[in-house]
């Protein structure tokens, strides 16, 4: 067993996408600065790499670096960057290996000038289109989904910017947000489901594009609004202009920006991710009445849900894991004889806490189930006399195609066994997942996500999974 999936809770989770950032100013102002801040706050949404494109009016220069954002820029990479506009991204790899020619932003050369463009998202046809290009004579240089759309805008250059983007989106089939920069405009886009999310801001004299609108707090900016399905936004020194490019939207955002991705502190699609998660755990507990002495969580994305339930339950809600926060990327494996006696690196329970207790532990979802059996075992090695163990979301059955690096279907402890099963395996006293009617409750409505990952319908066709 690889021992880091047992030691972090987070590689149970759904894997972050990415996160774009980007600044028109009207006025002389440090923006690669300012760009970088909004990345810093966006970091949650990707840690492999990191970049920013900063336009004069005359050109647009790029830095990229691995690693979080604080690794891939110094000061010096900021100072290089000068410009009125510019664009930033945060890296996941969900298409792509992790290596710097696959860091965004993409920047090309057309006739209409330098174009830098980075994206948060997941094409489905991908592959068909880069075939066609290749076939045509383009060259690729790197092996994400991304640099097809550059490809796509490129080819059609002559039309001028906003033709030669609306004719391209109209090819491309899945998720994406991009922030897009020219030598003097910023753009931003939005598919027509929009899946992942976009974001509208504004500061003394300019404007903001991003992820989450936890990235417009962190630079002072105000949200004036969520970028629409099916909307392209372009920004120059005159104004502010917007076109449907699709008639045919409906709002569907990923469920799991609000269970699991997105800062608490953000709000998207007009919904409180924070308030979401909180009534997320007053649902568990109108479906799960458990008798026990204190309700904890799996840190920190189970906090919101715990709270909930302990605030609807009168069962008193206190910490029930240390979390060791500075376990890095790069941390060791140990040896097979040091496996069995370092299984607390990461997470080790307060005994004081739940010995002698009944306890409920909650977390916000279970994706591959690597790390449950674990943290119940602890529970009971610490003390705990029951343990009951209830997820703030339905079951994860099927992967995501639209951004998220999930696993094959064959990995989704959900889509292998029944709850019963997975109990059993990870010895807990009851297992309990919120039902799909209680996520809808906990977003207010009953449409308007997808949650294709639950049920296996897609707002967008999918390639067929075949051996997955």
């Amino acid at each position: 067993m690889n021992f880091n999936l047992v030691l972090d809770p987070s590689n149970d989770k759904f894997k972050e996408e990415c996160g774009v950032f980007g600044v028109y100013a009207n006025e002389d102002i440090d923006v690669s600065s300012l760009i970088y801040y909004g990345l810093y706050a966006l970091q949650h949404r990707g840690q492999e790499s990191a970049g920013i494109a900063v336009a004069n009016g005359e050109k647009v220069d790029i830095h990229k670096g691995m690693g979080l954002i604080t690794e891939a820029f110094s000061k010096e990479n900021l100072e290089a960057l000068k410009g009125f506009a510019g664009i930033g991204h945060v890296r996941y790899s969900t298409s792509g290996d992790t290596r710097i020619e696959n860091a965004q932003p993409l920047l090309s050369k057309s006739k209409l000038g330098s174009i830098a463009m980075a994206h948060n998202g997941t094409l489905v046809n991908a592959d068909v289109i880069r075939e066609l290009l290749e076939d045509g004579g383009h060259v690729f240089h790197t092996s994400i989904d991304s640099e097809v759309i550059a490809n796509l805008i490129a080819r059609g250059a002559k039309k001028g910017i906003e033709r030669a983007i609306f004719d391209a989106i109209q090819a491309i089939r899945g998720s994406f947000a991009m922030v897009i920069l020219t030598e003097d405009k910023l753009i931003g886009v939005r598919d027509p489901h929009g899946i992942r999310p976009l974001c509208l801001g504004k500061f003394d004299n300019g404007y903001i594009l991003a992820s989450e609108s936890c990235a417009l707090d962190a630079v002072g900016a105000e949200l004036v609004r969520d970028i629409e399905p099916g909307e392209i936004i372009i920004i120059d020194k005159n104004d502010i202009k917007s076109y449907k490019y699709s008639e045919n939207t409906q709002c569907q955002t990923c469920a799991f920006e609000y269970i699991y991705f997105a800062r608490p502190d953000s709000t998207i699609d007009g919904l409180d991710v924070h308030e979401s998660r909180v009534r997320a755990g007053e649902e568990l507990f109108n479906e799960y009445k458990i008798e026990a002495d204190i309700v904890i969580a799996v840190p920190d994305s189970g906090i919101p849900a715990a709270i909930g339930y302990s605030k609807v339950s009168g069962i008193p809600y206190d910490t029930g894991f240390i979390k060791n926060r500075y376990v890095g990327r790069t941390f060791i494996t140990p040896s097979q004889e040091i496996r069995e006696k370092a299984v607390s690196v990461k997470l080790n329970p307060l005994k004081v806490n739940v010995n002698g207790k009944r306890v409920v532990l909650i977390d916000d979802s279970i994706v591959r189930g690597t790390t449950s059996k674990h943290l119940v075992e602890s529970l009971r090695k610490a003390g705990a006399k029951e343990v009951h163990f209830l997820v703030a979301s339905p079951i994860v059955k099927f992967p995501c195609y639209f951004g998220i690096d999930t696993p094959y279907r064959s990995e989704l402890i959900g889509a292998k066994k029944s709850i019963e099963e997975i109990r059993e395996a990870m010895g807990a006293d009851t297992l309990g997942y919120l039902s799909m009617n209680g996520m809808y409750r906990c977003f207010k409505k009953d449409s308007g996500y997808c949650v294709g990952c639950f049920n296996g319908i897609y707002p967008v066709s999918t390639p067929i999974e075949g051996a997955k």
